[in-house]
């Protein structure tokens, strides 16, 4: 089987989309055309931005409707992120939250996916 290297977001608007993510992640992009962005998200994975109106073939799914997750070391991390997020104006979803699985929180991109930062429970 192939290496699984990029997870794929269907967005409203794939430049504003990038500018966010850049500004969020500090990283830069690594493939863009007008309607598609590719951004380097580590371990040779990679996140995808698509404009819903350009996607082949066309998708039922409205843009927002997914997440995707960082892990972190602990629950500081957690809460550290959350900051750095706050201040960049990250819409939040979920504040700092002890759950069975880890402490978490959850940020929306401007298309309202779920952006989970996770320090897994011992």
């Amino acid at each position: 089987m192939a290496d699984f290297n990029l997870v794929v977001l269907y967005v409203n608007d794939a430049q504003a989309s990038s500018t966010f993510y850049q500004t969020l992640l500090g990283c830069p992009v690594a493939q863009s055309s007008p309607k598609f962005v590719v951004l380097p998200l580590g371990n040779g994975t990679r996140l995808g931005l698509w404009q819903r109106d350009a996607v082949v073939p066309p998708s039922a799914s409205e843009a927002g409707c997914n997440e995707i997750s960082w892990a972190v070391a602990d629950a500081e991390a957690v809460r550290a992120t959350f900051e750095t997020w706050t201040t960049r104006g990250v819409r939040i979803a979920q504040p700092p939250t002890a759950m069975p699985f880890g402490d978490t929180f959850v940020g929306l991109d401007p298309d309202g996916h779920r952006l989970r930062v996770l320090a897994t429970a011992a």
